[in-house]
């Protein structure tokens, strides 16, 4: 994306991703679907850390939690509508002959791809670039960025291959890793364990929308919150003990209504920590080291997309009960906590206007 442009990269990856979902509906067996849902993973893998990026070329440093807060509260969001909203496509079992399962693949690729066509057109790369802006405004908002980008390589200067073995990369990943496992592991069983409370299924589709509500409402108030202090590292550590609590009360009373507040505050703490996270990298990288940093803590971190749900399974089997499974994710998360606290030490190298300082 950093040599081809915004516009054209995010808008493959949207059409790409959509067409490939769409062609879950025609598995057959494991094989097709296990090769559906790599080519899956290979056309999207790009785009949260993309946009991230992107948004370095266009937000001055103090807008940046906000701003990626603004833009993931696109997942619980999606999540809590798609819940009820999956779970009626499903009902349309039988219709012109196809299965429930295979309406919900199509039907919820075609906004993707459309979406998708949307960027292609109407997305511009880079302030330079945007014609709907005056002289005055793409001069100030040009020079700005750049001038951030001098205050930070003027400290040090970190080259691409250099990032991908930099220590706070790493301990930003490791983090991540921490985040990703006990929100994953959470979020992917989190109906099944809602359903332990008696509910049917479209009561359960109802229900798992509330944590990700919390999710949502905390998302945009910490990054307004972190912006408005100018500070990441002690609200990524708060975030993450408010999941490490949620996880451990959800463990205590799994199979009640407590679970579900339990689960809550935890999906307060994992959205929470998106905005102030992600405002890390460009604190001390810039361009192709950022980009690529910026991947590959994305690419680490969602290793526990793997580790979170099997964990939890595999408790699940073993013990019959979600309590365990639970009390594993809390412990990820207390890892990020203790990561971000001890050693996620990034000074600010970009200096405070006055005038928000006074503010």
């Amino acid at each position: 994306m950093e040599k081809l442009g915004a516009r054209i990269w995010i808008a493959r990856i949207m059409v790409t991703w959509g067409l490939l979902s769409g062609a879950t509906a025609f598995c057959t067996g494991p094989y097709s679907f296990m090769t559906v849902r790599f080519l899956l993973g290979l056309a999207e893998a790009g785009f949260y850390p993309g946009l991230v990026l992107f948004f370095t070329y266009w937000f001055p440093d103090r807008h940046r939690a906000r701003i990626v807060s603004g833009f993931t509260l696109a997942l619980p969001v999606a999540v809590a509508a798609g819940a009820p909203m999956s779970t009626g496509l499903m009902e349309l079992n039988g219709l012109l002959g196809l299965a429930g399962w295979k309406w919900l693949y199509l039907v919820e690729a075609i906004p993707t791809i459309i979406l998708g066509i949307v960027v292609l057109i109407y997305v511009t790369d880079r302030p330079a670039q945007a014609r709907w802006l005056s002289d005055e405004e793409r001069a100030w908002l040009t020079s700005t960025i750049e001038q951030e980008c001098r205050q930070i390589e003027a400290h040090r200067k970190v080259g691409l291959l250099q990032s991908f073995w930099e220590p706070k990369v790493l301990l930003l990943a490791l983090n991540y890793l921490g985040i990703v496992t006990a929100s994953l592991g959470m979020l992917i069983f989190l109906p099944q364990i809602v359903k332990q409370l008696g509910l049917t299924n479209m009561q359960v589709g109802w229900v798992t929308m509330i944590p990700y509500a919390c999710g949502a409402i905390s998302m945009l108030t910490w990054g307004a919150i972190s912006d408005r202090m100018g500070e990441r590292r002690w609200n990524l550590c708060l975030a993450c003990i408010v999941s490490t609590i949620g996880l451990v009360i959800a463990g205590l009373t799994v199979g009640t209504v407590w679970s579900l507040v339990g689960m809550s505050i935890a999906a307060i703490g994992f959205y929470g920590s998106k905005g102030p996270f992600w405002s890390m990298p460009p604190m001390f990288l810039t361009g192709m080291a950022a980009a690529a940093s910026i991947a590959w803590i994305n690419s680490l971190g969602n290793l526990g997309g793997f580790f979170g749900p099997s964990i939890v399974g595999w408790v699940k089997d073993a013990t019959d009960s979600f309590a365990g499974g639970l009390y594993a994710l809390a412990a990820f998360a207390l890892m990020a906590a203790v990561v971000s606290a001890l050693w996620l030490h990034i000074p600010r190298r970009i200096a405070v206007p006055k005038a928000v300082a006074a503010a």
